[in-house]
C-alpha cells in the first residue's frame, strides 16, 4: 500500500477511536453513493454525524481541514442525502471534519463540528 494510503488509514482509525471515546457509535466507514464517499457516519443519541477525515503527515502546505473543498463538501452532502433517505433517518444531522496530523509518532486531532452544510 502506498505511503499516503497508510497515512489516510491511520487517520481514519484515529478518528474512529476519538469518536468512540466521545460517546459516538460509528455506523459506517467509507460509505459510498455514486461518485461520493463519506469517510465516517457516526451516531450519538438522535444525531447522525457525517464525517470527512483529512490526514496529513506535515503541515507545510496548510492544516488538513483546509483541503476540504467546496466540491468535496457537495459530494458528501449528496451521499448523506442518500444515506438519510435509505435509512429513513428522521432526526438531526451534522457535517463535521476531523483533521488528523501525524508527525513522527505524535498524533494531533482537531474536531470541527458543523464544518459545512
Amino acid at each position: 500500500m502506498a505511503q499516503h494510503n497508510d497515512t489516510g488509514k491511520k487517520g481514519e482509525d484515529e478518528a474512529v477511536r476519538y469518536l468512540e471515546q466521545k460517546g459516538y457509535e460509528v455506523l459506517e466507514r467509507n460509505y459510498r453513493h455514486q461518485h461520493a464517499e463519506i469517510d465516517l457516519v457516526a451516531q450519538k443519541d438522535k444525531l447522525v454525524v457525517f464525517v470527512e477525515v483529512k490526514t496529513r503527515s506535515n503541515t507545510r502546505f496548510g492544516n488538513p481541514e483546509a483541503f476540504v473543498t467546496y466540491t468535496k463538501a457537495r459530494l458528501i452532502m449528496k451521499a448523506a442525502e442518500h444515506y438519510i433517505f435509505t435509512k429513513d433517518w428522521q432526526h438531526d444531522v451534522r457535517f463535521d471534519v476531523i483533521a488528523v496530523t501525524v508527525l513522527s509518532d505524535e498524533v494531533t486531532i482537531r474536531h470541527l463540528e458543523d464544518a459545512f452544510y
